[in-house]
């Protein structure tokens, strides 16, 4: 059993620590907000899951609990800062709308009262 957890740690840490340097290449490359967004919510998630999983396969079960509160914690955060990071880059105007085919917060904003200003996005905004 040892050799076959040792061939799975070796695998899920250098694919989580690989997912997790990509999603810092995307957080620094990618053009705008949505984007970089995703590179850091998706693959970072991803990369710490893989580097817990691979942890776990090493340890003794009773440190299941602990790397069971990390993982939770992380998809329970990560979406919900995504989206708070997300909403305010829209309500600032702070991303290009042009390759949107619908807008629907626009349209959900405009119901509740709250729509957003149509001001010309800022000449900083992609820093």
């Amino acid at each position: 059993m040892t050799a076959l957890s040792d061939v799975i740690t070796a695998v899920l840490l250098p694919a989580g620590a690989v997912f997790c340097l990509l999603g810092s290449v995307g957080l620094l490359r990618f053009p705008d907000i949505i984007s970089r967004l995703h590179a850091a919510s998706k693959a970072q998630t991803l990369g710490l899951l893989l580097i817990l999983v691979g942890t776990a396969v090493q340890l003794p079960l009773r440190y299941a609990p602990v790397l069971l509160l990390v993982v939770l914690f992380q998809l329970l955060t990560a979406p919900i800062t995504g989206q708070i990071v997300g909403r305010t880059a829209y309500r600032v105007q702070a991303f290009d709308r042009g390759p949107m085919f619908r807008d629907e917060l626009a349209d959900r904003l405009a119901r509740d009262g709250t729509p957003v200003d149509e001001r010309p996005p800022r000449e900083d905004a992609d820093r």
